[in-house]
Parts: C-alpha cells; sequence; structure tokens
C-alpha cells in the first residue's frame, strides 16, 4: 500500500527542491559503502538509484529554468534531458552512468537546493 503524501502542488518551488534533497538522501543511503563494481553488480541498487534520479529530474523538470544562471554548477539543463533519457530512452541507461551520476552530480546539487532553501550547505 502506498503512503500517504501530503498534496502540494507541483508548482511549489519549495517543495520540489524538498524532493530533490530527499532523493539525493535516499541516493546516498543505497550506495553507503558501494564503488563502482559494487553498484554495477547489484540491479537492485540500480533500480532505486535510477528511480530516485527520475523523481530529481521531474522536479528540476517542475522548477523550470528559473535556478539554471543562478546555480550553474548544479546543472539543472543537464538534469531536465537526464530525465527525457531515463523515462523514454532508458536502454542507454548503464551502471557507469548512474555512477557518475551520484559521483559528480548530487554535491552541487544538493549545494544549490540548500543554499536556495536558506539552509547551510554541508
Amino acid at each position: 500500500m502506498l503512503s500517504e503524501k501530503k498534496s502540494v502542488s507541483s508548482s511549489d518551488p519549495e517543495q520540489r527542491l524538498r524532493d530533490i534533497l530527499d532523493n539525493i538522501l535516499r541516493i546516498r543511503s543505497y550506495t553507503e559503502g558501494m564503488g563502482a563494481p559494487q553498484l554495477a553488480a547489484d540491479r537492485k541498487t540500480q533500480d532505486a538509484v535510477e528511480r530516485c534520479l527520475e523523481r530529481i529530474c521531474e522536479a528540476a523538470r517542475k522548477l523550470g529554468d528559473t535556478l539554471d544562471a543562478k546555480y550553474p554548477e548544479a546543472e539543472f539543463p543537464k538534469l531536465r534531458q537526464l530525465g527525457s533519457v531515463l523515462r523514454h530512452d532508458y536502454d542507454y541507461i548503464d551502471a557507469d552512468m548512474l555512477w557518475r551520476s551520484v559521483t559528480e552530480r548530487l554535491d552541487p546539487l544538493e549545494h544549490a537546493c540548500r543554499t536556495e532553501l536558506g539552509e547551510n550547505p554541508q
């Protein structure tokens, strides 16, 4: 059974930023202690990471281009493109691409979201 989630407008930028942060934390918990070879060997974790990335990309899509220039290091335009790949060209997704996303994209994205929310980025 799906847990009930508070209904929030998809146009609420604060909620979208919090969705991104939540999914970053999930990815980190799923991949904690793993390296690229372990992720490549674990299809279940690959699927979990891919699903979290889909949600991150969808939240970035809903945010639109409002943060693109303010946080170029977060690469919001590339996130929106990645979302399209995850939804439509999923046969191009592999463990190496997922690992690069985990190791290269999450930190700048988290920093941008926390800064935008007025939180102290770690």
